[in-house]
């Protein structure tokens, strides 16, 4: 848990201290010395990048499962109730919309002059009586569980840059991904399998920046599996060279760690090397992972994986595969939801796209939630529903909604948050943040903090600078009434 003195501004520091500018001096030395200490690059094995790191406090979570929910859920239509959206469906836009128009001017453009409300049934769920439509009957079940965060925005408004945000901290590509920096800072628990795992048929819109490892090692980049059949392929050798493997790979480790001696400071040959090695220890765990038939009927039925819905059974077998990976000690698990090039991106019809998807991630997401609480591993693993923006309450083409970065939610569970809680408000349409409205770094340092990573300590020195997911140190604030004892 951090201590309160950490997030002490200068100026209250001056205020208080009666030693003056001395003792700032002495506070700075202090710090950068508690910097050096935090940085994970003097830490790391080139040969076993992913042996695991003690974080930099006491964790509340361990391992992390990020959803992205590719192409912006409109997520008023999903788990954000906004009755007064439909008392005005079909009616121009209010005044009182258009006369913030300066400061969510773009979302106007190509939308027309009236206001959209979905027709779905709402009704109110769980203990807590939080409204869910009934799009999502199933995560319905699990609303105790979550920590709803309703005052999301974000920088961008095009995918690629929105999707880079929300992945790496941002808008522009050549950042490592928030599952790099997991894996950079705290290492994994399974020396047998990647540390950062993505599970997709499409990824983001923008590819493999959003889950590259730039300019950190690169042992800390994403290696996809694949949700069907061997989860990784060639991954076993020809029967007639299986004996001769492991002399094989030997031999070519001792060259190329001579070829690496000769080039000191050339992280990407360190990785190679870490690679091969991790290949051939995958062997005898990453093919197992893909076996879900080891799984009893139930939890695939659970799960859906034989459903005649295609895209469902496809995203079905992503979550039960993420459990499978938490299960086996992987640190960071992403799933992305797009079965097209679209998601959730429904200009024209988002009617058809919310029932779509929610059809598609429903019923396997709240699977997962229930089946890591029935193993005990959901008090351990911090599980994160997000796109990379909302949409719009104005209607778009035949019935479809514009892409809106300035108010949308996301959710958390497991992994230390409070469950049930609910942060932030948009406005009555669901156009605005309006209540505790908060940018994109601010969920990063709350995940990292809920992995024990204090933000600031947490950097990589390239190009004479210290890198941060989070930015500029002391940029970001925690999202409050997330984390427990926060």
């Amino acid at each position: 848990m951090f201590h309160d003195s950490l997030f002490t501004s200068r100026r209250d520091f001056l205020a208080h201290s009666g030693m003056g500018f001395g003792s700032v001096a002495l506070a700075a030395m202090l710090a950068g010395e508690a910097r050096a200490a935090g940085n994970r690059a003097l830490e790391i094995d080139p040969l076993q990048p992913l042996k695991e790191r003690l974080p930099h406090f006491a964790p509340r979570a361990k391992q992390v499962i990020f959803l992205f929910q590719y192409g912006g859920p409109a997520t008023f239509e999903l788990f954000d109730y906004k009755p007064a959206l439909a008392a005005v469906h079909g009616k121009p836009v209010p005044e009182s919309l258009k006369s913030h128009a300066d400061k969510v001017g773009g979302v106007f453009n190509n939308c027309a002059d009236e206001m959209m409300a979905g027709p779905w049934k709402w009704a109110q769920h769980g203990e807590t009586g939080h409204w869910v439509s009934d799009l999502l009957p199933h995560t319905a079940k699990h609303i105790d569980d979550l920590c709803q965060v309703r005052s999301m925005y974000t920088d961008s408004s095009n995918h690629a840059p929105a999707t880079y945000l929300m992945n790496t901290g941002a808008i522009l590509s050549g950042k490592p991904s928030l599952g790099s920096w997991v894996t950079y800072g705290l290492g994994s628990a399974n020396q047998n399998l990647p540390g950062y795992v993505l599970l997709y048929k499409v990824g983001g819109l923008g590819g493999s920046p959003n889950w590259s490892n730039a300019f950190l090692p690169a042992s800390f980049q994403g290696t996809q599996f694949r949700y069907q059949g061997s989860p990784v392929l060639n991954l076993q050798p020809p029967e007639e060279l299986a004996a001769s493997q492991r002399a094989t790979l030997d031999l070519a480790q001792v060259l190329n760690r001579k070829h690496a001696a000769q080039r000191p400071g050339v992280l990407d040959l360190d990785g190679r090397i870490a690679s091969y090695e991790l290949a051939y220890r995958m062997q005898s765990q990453a093919l197992d992972i893909g076996e879900l038939s080891q799984e009893s009927e139930a939890t695939q039925n659970a799960y859906g994986i034989h459903d005649e819905n295609k895209d469902k059974a496809m995203y079905a077998r992503m979550c039960l595969l993420s459990r499978r990976l938490i299960e086996k000690g992987v640190r960071f698990v992403q799933t992305y939801n797009a079965s097209d090039k679209l998601g959730w991106d429904g200009h024209d019809n988002n009617l058809d796209y919310n029932q779509r998807n929610s059809a598609q991630t429903d019923q396997p997401v709240a699977a997962l939630l229930a089946d890591l609480k029935q193993r005990g591993l959901l008090d351990s693993t911090l599980v994160i529903w997000a796109g990379e923006f909302g949409r719009t309450p104005m209607k778009q083409g035949k019935d479809g909604r514009n892409h809106n970065p300035y108010g949308f939610s996301i959710w958390m569970a497991g992994g230390g948050v409070n469950a049930g809680s609910v942060i932030g408000s948009t406005d009555e349409f669901g156009l605005r943040a309006q209540e505790q409205p908060q940018p994109v770094k601010n969920l990063h340092a709350t995940i990292l903090t809920a992995l024990g990573l204090n933000p600031d300590d947490l950097y990589f020195e390239t190009n004479g600078r210290q890198e941060r997911l989070t930015g500029v140190a002391q940029s970001w604030k925690l999202i409050p009434g997330v984390l427990r004892g926060a």
